[in-house]
């Protein structure tokens, strides 16, 4: 049976000693006035310590509501489902009953109902017995039919068309406890017909119904190639039966059967295509060997192209890429980047995509984006309302990007949010399996595109789009675009294409953007695109560095893309609110760029290198692992009793080695090492850098200068000393007397 609803509520249940309940006036029924519609209720803590927290008693699961639109013909509405005891004692005299509230008579009304469930009081029915008891563990199915008008408390009793909130309320009696509310859930049903009484008729100027119908994933591509490698394998479970992918593309090949198809778009993420087309001819689960998908992505891929042909297409941003945060980021590269994904579906599909036409993550952009959109010659944009300030109406409007006109299709609000569900119960991108935390969010969407197109009736334009990666369950994607089509067929809606949304000429209507703050909170982090883009520039620079061999060699562009593609999806709007998987993503890319230098090193000898003289040069050899060029630049690090001489920048060939010399100038004698690496001209590292034991016995060139000069400089010394010892020698024997007495002998004369 296909699943509708699945909702849990606690309610509290009160302890052994407590008074009776007063005898009820309905038959033997108990009236409890309920809680609010999915809020978690208790009568009374289930323990009596303090800051204890309710019990939870029961889990109702609804299988089926039906009918999901009451229409002429169908005078009842029956909810059938389980009940399944999950607490920690028996419950007993478990009864159920359909309660409705006031008919939603306004836009603010049915938004307000969305947001947070409404008042279902105003009609009570009397209760149903569905189990006498329910042991621990126990799970028991329930059917109940409630008449749609009828007397007295056994119908919801609806004398109007309208649109009203209903609730199932469960009441029961767990053990040695008093009688109260176990469970309930709330959603909206609308009646377009009253048994017996008023049917609404097409309206003169029906809705303009189109429909965007996304497929996308979260970023899986580890490394593309011969034997493309992925981060896991669950895509195999999601495009086989039964996955949530599988079931997307089914549903929109059911779409297109009738007068609803030409009012349906298929939106695609490219960079699912490149996965699942790397995926149909063999690939790799990272750390767990060969793939399983591979006729799965194949089977999927054939149906997709089947489909899409000449059908209107989208192409979403590559790797659905958060535009707004790349333009903050001022990542203009990988935004131009993301703006090429219409190559990769045309290329894949084999269909042209709408030209010029972007849808960015959540429908929102702010000023700065759009100017870069228009700069890229985007001319039309799918927004959310809500991105669009103080513009009336729900048909596009024009925006300006940079004096350029751009026109702006507006996503219907009330009822794409309503397929969304609350912000807290948003699924987590990418499930595989079709599954959804409330999937009442498919009847209350059902209910606000029941009140667009059949109690407003104003001819507006209604654009509707499912969550990027929906996951409702496939039954419930199947009835809403059957209660879709059923309106477009019963003369309510009109299908409108979104090519003549576009291609009219710009609207009269001038808007202004209005970039949600809440928006701005879910960006793919600062710090995230932040190390982007130092990842980006080193990758640029390594790529600056390459040349083709020949012209039958490897282009560099060949290497690098995919790298470019590891960094673009690390911004993918999948990452939004979610910097942890923004980070492993980043990962992937860091890991492949080191990879990637790591193919250019420096060799180290087996045994230490004997140096000759003061002046002998080191050899190294330097080898290229890569299919292209690449420019090095050997740098040796600064070692004492070390001199090295720069050499020129070296160009290494593809798949080549080269043995080099560097010169040196050896300071000291000893053994000592060397440190060598690597770079781009630009500085980027490649490799590890090596270590070289160098031995050497020379004195080198300066040290043999010095110790001449030192040698000389002591000769120069030893020959002053002496030669002021000398001359000290010879003064001090001048000035002694030829006679010893002293005395001078006079001058004899002769006479």
């Amino acid at each position: 049976m296909k699943r509708l609803l699945s909702a849990l509520a606690a309610a509290g249940f009160l302890l052994a000693g407590a008074p009776a309940a007063a005898a009820p006036s309905d038959g033997g029924r108990i009236p409890v006035k309920p809680a609010p519609a999915t809020q978690v209720w208790a009568t009374r803590p289930a323990s009596n310590q303090p800051g204890s927290t309710a019990q939870q008693w029961l889990r109702l699961d609804i299988e089926e509501l039906s009918p999901r639109v009451v229409t002429p013909g169908e005078d009842s509405v029956t909810i059938t489902g389980k009940i399944v005891n999950v607490g920690d004692r028996d419950i007993f005299d478990i009864e159920l009953r359909l309660e409705r509230g006031k008919a939603l008579t306004s836009e603010e009304a049915v938004r307000q109902a969305l947001r947070e469930p409404t008042d279902a009081e105003v009609v009570q029915p009397w209760f149903t017995r569905i189990a006498d008891e329910l042991r621990i563990g126990q799970s028991k199915p329930f059917s109940l039919a409630v008449p749609v008008n009828g007397p007295g408390n056994t119908s919801l009793d609806i004398d109007q068309p309208g649109v009203y909130p209903v609730l199932a309320n469960i009441n029961g009696r767990p053990d040695d406890g008093g009688r109260a509310r176990l469970a309930a859930l709330s959603t909206l049903l609308p009646v377009l017909a009253v048994p017996g009484g008023a049917t609404l008729g097409p309206p003169p100027n029906p809705a303009k119904i189109t429909v965007l119908w996304p497929l996308a994933d979260r970023p899986r591509m580890v490394a593309s190639g011969l034997e493309p490698v992925l981060t896991d394998d669950e895509l195999a479970s999601s495009l086989g039966l039964g996955g949530r992918l599988y079931g997307l593309l089914k549903a929109y090949e059911s779409a297109l059967d009738g007068p609803l198809g030409q009012g349906v778009c298929l939106a695609v993420d490219p960079d699912l295509l490149r996965t699942v087309e790397a995926m149909s001819k063999g690939y790799q689960v990272l750390d767990h060997g060969p793939g399983k998908g591979r006729n799965e992505a194949g089977l999927w891929l054939a149906q997709l192209r089947l489909l899409a042909g000449g059908r209107c297409v989208v192409a979403l941003p590559d790797a659905d890429a958060d535009l707004v945060a790349l333009s903050r980021a001022k990542l203009t590269d990988l935004f131009a980047l993301a703006g090429r994904g219409a190559d990769v579906v045309r290329e894949v599909l084999g269909v042209q995509p709408q030209a010029g036409l972007a849808w960015p993550e959540d429908g929102v952009v702010d000023q700065q984006t759009l100017d870069a959109l228009g700069a890229q010659g985007v001319t039309s944009l799918v927004l959310d309302q809500s991105a669009v300030a103080g513009t009336p109406g729900a048909g596009p409007v024009r925006l300006d990007a940079a004096g350029k006109p751009v026109t702006a299709v507006r996503i219907d609000g009330m009822v794409s949010d309503a397929l969304r569900g609350p912000v807290v119960a948003r699924p987590v991108a990418g499930i595989t399996t079709p599954t959804e935390t409330r999937p009442v969010s498919v009847q209350n969407a059902l209910a606000a595109l029941a009140y667009r197109t059949v109690f407003q009736g104003n001819g507006q334009n209604v654009v509707i789009s499912p969550p990027r990666r929906w996951n409702a369950p496939t039954g419930e994607v199947n009835k809403f675009l059957q209660v879709t089509k059923n309106l477009v067929g019963t003369g309510f809606a009109t299908p409108v294409g979104l090519q003549a949304l576009v291609g009219a000429p710009p609207p009269e209507q001038v808007a202004a953007l209005s970039y949600p703050v809440e928006s701005g909170a879910q960006e793919v982090a600062p710090t995230v695109t932040a190390d982007v883009a130092r990842s980006w520039q080193e990758l640029q620079r390594l790529f600056g560095a390459m040349s083709q061999q020949d012209a039958f060699s490897t282009e560099p562009g060949a290497l690098i893309s995919p790298l470019r593609l590891s960094l673009l999806r690390a911004v993918s709007g999948t990452w939004r609110g979610n910097e942890t998987g923004a980070r492993a993503s980043l990962d992937i890319a860091d890991k492949q760029l080191a990879a990637l230098r790591g193919q250019v090193t420096v060799s180290e000898p087996a045994s230490p290198i004997l140096l000759a003289s003061g002046d002998s040069p080191i050899p190294v050899t330097i080898r290229n692992r890569l299919d292209v060029r690449v420019t090095v630049r050997i740098t040796v690090e600064d070692t004492p009793g070390i001199l090295a001489r720069q050499l020129q920048d070296q160009v290494l060939p593809a798949r080549g080695e080269r043995q080099l010399t560097v010169p040196v100038e050896v300071l000291r004698s000893g053994r000592f090492p060397v440190h060598i690496r690597l770079t781009t001209p630009d500085g980027v590292v490649l490799g590890e850098r090596a270590r070289l034991e160098v031995s050497s016995s020379a004195y080198g060139t300066i040290t043999t200068v010095i110790t001449i000069l030192a040698g000389a400089l002591l000769v120069l010394l030893s020959a002053r000393r002496i030669y002021r010892r000398a001359r000290a020698s010879r003064a001090a024997a001048a000035a002694v007397p030829n006679d010893a007495s002293g005395v001078t002998p006079e001058k004899s004369s002769t006479s």
